[in-house]
């Protein structure tokens, strides 16, 4: 057993394990752990600061996440858009391959809230295979992206297997990979996991950053080592409330993700998932961030703000073209030229 896998089996999955260093009430917080599971690396519960803080937010379960009935378990419609199990397809020319099917830290506001820690989430082998099968039969399909749970917790010689098919199907011109492992278990970034990733160019990684705490050394050694070894990084940060919801923290965010080689890609707009309503924050917050450090902060550190439209209809950049009222049901302009209805609350 790698150190790495030694570390996740100690991760926190009882919020009783809170206390070990917090006052805290644990029978609320494991009312909403026996429906939305829990479960955070010892590594991410140290960054944790006090109770209610940013990491805490983040991973820490919340009453607030069973009084959010009326949204969708599945807001990006992904089971309607997968033609089989480990597949979906959104886009015309890509498609995101379920290949992980756990996470180190349970994020709270997970697209994937209603799998996370669930049976749903499991895929199995045939099921990987069967997605593979799907990528080599569709010609139109050029880009695949790894996703979960997390494909850096598979085994190397099990993701080595995955990019073995996928590089020998010819139409796949480039694969990604979604990991947070970076940012919640950056031990996993091991010297034979780049060794293996090298061999796999072009090779990119989005990972999950939200805020300036999560930028710890051992994330920078971690991203350093992706970045040597020729994986092309990108981040993705959620706008979350009472996380990150000020320019003063992205800006310290996105300039210390460039010092570690890491590109801000996009800045997204909360999922109307079921159970995350607490972090969700108005559209003009994100547009007013983003014009508050147009111009202080370089345009290299600038991600784009985008929402992923309900029902699967992809995403829609946040451009004054694109945005035809604001309310508190806003009217936004898909690429396609079709008006979608966005609550704004």
């Amino acid at each position: 057993m790698e150190v790495w896998q030694h570390t996740l089996r100690q991760a926190l999955v009882d919020p009783a394990e809170l206390a070990e260093r917090f006052d805290v009430a644990v029978a609320p917080l494991q009312e909403v752990a026996q429906r939305y599971p829990m479960r955070i690396s010892r590594y991410y519960f140290d960054l944790i600061e006090a109770p209610g803080d940013a990491v805490w937010r983040q991973c820490v379960p919340d009453l607030r996440e069973l009084t959010d009935p009326t949204l969708s378990p599945d807001p990006l419609d992904e089971g309607r858009l997968s033609p089989v199990p480990a597949v979906v397809h959104r886009y015309p020319d890509r498609v995101l391959l379920l290949a992980g099917s756990d996470c180190a830290t349970y994020c709270r506001f997970c697209t994937r809230k209603r799998k996370l820690g669930c049976s749903s989430m499991k895929v199995s082998e045939a099921e990987l295979h069967a997605g593979i099968d799907y990528v080599a039969d569709h010609s139109e399909v050029r880009d695949v992206l790894l996703s979960g749970g997390d494909p850096l917790l598979l085994e190397d010689d099990q993701l080595e297997a995955i990019l073995l098919r996928l590089s020998a199907i010819p139409h796949v011109e480039m694969v990604r990979i979604g990991s947070r492992l970076p940012v919640t278990l950056p031990e996993r970034i091991t010297d034979n996991l780049c060794k293996l990733l090298r061999r796999f160019p072009p090779l990119y990684l989005n990972t999950h950053f939200n805020h300036p705490r999560e930028l710890t050394p051992q994330a920078a050694a971690a991203c350093n080592k992706l970045v040597d070894a020729g994986v092309v990084l990108g981040n993705q940060t959620v706008l979350l409330r009472g996380v990150n919801d000020s320019a003063v923290t992205l800006a310290r965010l996105w300039r210390g993700l460039l010092r570690l080689r890491v590109r801000p890609y996009y800045l997204h707009h909360m999922d109307l998932v079921r159970g995350t309503g607490h972090f969700r924050t108005r559209i003009e917050t994100g547009l007013g961030i983003l014009q508050e450090l147009r111009g202080p902060l370089s345009g290299m550190a600038l991600p784009h703000y985008v929402i992923d439209s309900p029902g699967g209809r992809g995403k829609i950049p946040l451009l004054p073209e694109s945005i035809l009222r604001l309310g508190e049901q806003a009217l936004l302009r898909a690429p396609g030229g079709e008006t979608i209805e966005f609550p704004n609350h």
